[in-house]
């Protein structure tokens, strides 16, 4: 009979402790049912509405992606916006990237003072964005901003500009600067990449002759793969939600001229800083807009990682 009691609160404790374990992450999910979930459920029901400023009026429908998307200038300056954020894409997964992986080889190959280098590069990270954003607009102030002055000690006058002030220049020094400021996650994940290579491999490689380029190409680059889908996915969702570098630097209206506009900037000025020319659906647009951008950004996402996840298995 004891052994049986004991044998039935032992059975009974691990139930009970069974049970407990799956309370722990009803907090979780309750944070991010409130602050994740229910903003894009909410945002994507007032994209169907009629707003008149606070007020939600009548259902419309898809109106306010008609609207988004056929009304003027609304068309144009989302398109405009978008084609800004591919370019900040192509430029980060280009400089950003490429630089990190080739920062992120040379610390691999155990130089002297890399783990100096590995705190350097991701020095700048530890910032605050909104902090990034001005201090180099200082920087990169026509006047007295530290890039002209030392371009007029070179004597490269010629070459000073209002970096900020020129639609040719603005969102480019912008995306330059995020850059500058992402480089060193990218390092850190691209040297984990380096660094789960299996040293046998290489070293049969180098026995066989392969040397230099030939050893990059045919086993580091191969490898590195995983890491590489890693750092794309992550800077196409960055480069797509760009939106408080550009708003510390630029503010809100995408100066000069809509030259550095991005959507999330768009999608901002729609909901928060200015009104439709009626007056009436600007939060509607905005939501719209918001919908439009998680659909996108969900659903390359989900495309891309299908892509890596056939690589790795080819692999």
């Amino acid at each position: 009979m004891m052994r049986e009691y004991t044998a039935s609160s032992v059975k009974k404790r691990k139930s009970r402790a069974g049970w407990t374990i799956h309370l722990f992450p009803i907090p979780a999910l309750i944070v991010y049912g409130l602050f994740v979930l229910y903003p894009i459920i909410a945002a994507l029901s007032y994209s169907f509405f009629e707003w008149k400023g606070m007020a939600r009026g009548d259902f419309i429908g898809f109106q306010n992606f008609v609207t988004l998307f056929t009304t003027e200038p609304y068309g144009s300056m989302f398109w405009n916006a978008f084609k800004h954020n591919v370019l900040y894409f192509v430029v980060q997964m280009i400089v950003m990237n490429g630089l990190a992986f080739f920062l992120a080889f040379i610390i691999y190959q155990k130089v002297k003072g890399a783990e100096f280098f590995k705190a350097a590069f991701f020095l700048p990270r530890l910032l605050s964005v909104i902090v990034v954003g001005f201090l180099w607009k200082l920087i990169l102030n026509p006047n007295f901003g530290t890039l002209n002055v030392i371009l007029e000690k070179l004597g490269l006058e010629t070459l000073q500009k209002a970096w900020l002030g020129d639609p040719k220049t603005a969102l480019i020094a912008i995306i330059l600067v995020n850059c500058w400021f992402g480089l060193g996650f990218g390092v850190l994940i691209f040297l984990a990449g380096f660094q789960g290579i299996p040293s046998e491999l290489v070293e049969a490689a180098k026995l066989d002759g392969a040397k230099g380029f030939t050893l990059l190409r045919t086993i580091y680059l191969p490898l590195m793969v995983p890491s590489i889908m890693i750092m794309g996915i992550l800077t196409f969702i960055q480069s797509f939600e760009a939106f408080e570098l550009v708003y510390a630097m630029q503010g809100s209206m995408g100066e000069p001229y809509y030259s550095t506009d991005t959507l999330a900037v768009f999608f901002y000025r729609l909901a928060f800083g200015s009104s439709t020319a009626s007056g009436t659906t600007a939060i509607g647009l905005g939501s719209a807009l918001a919908t439009v951008l998680f659909l996108f950004i969900l659903v390359c996402t989900t495309l891309f990682l299908r892509f890596a996840n056939k690589k790795n298995v080819q692999m």
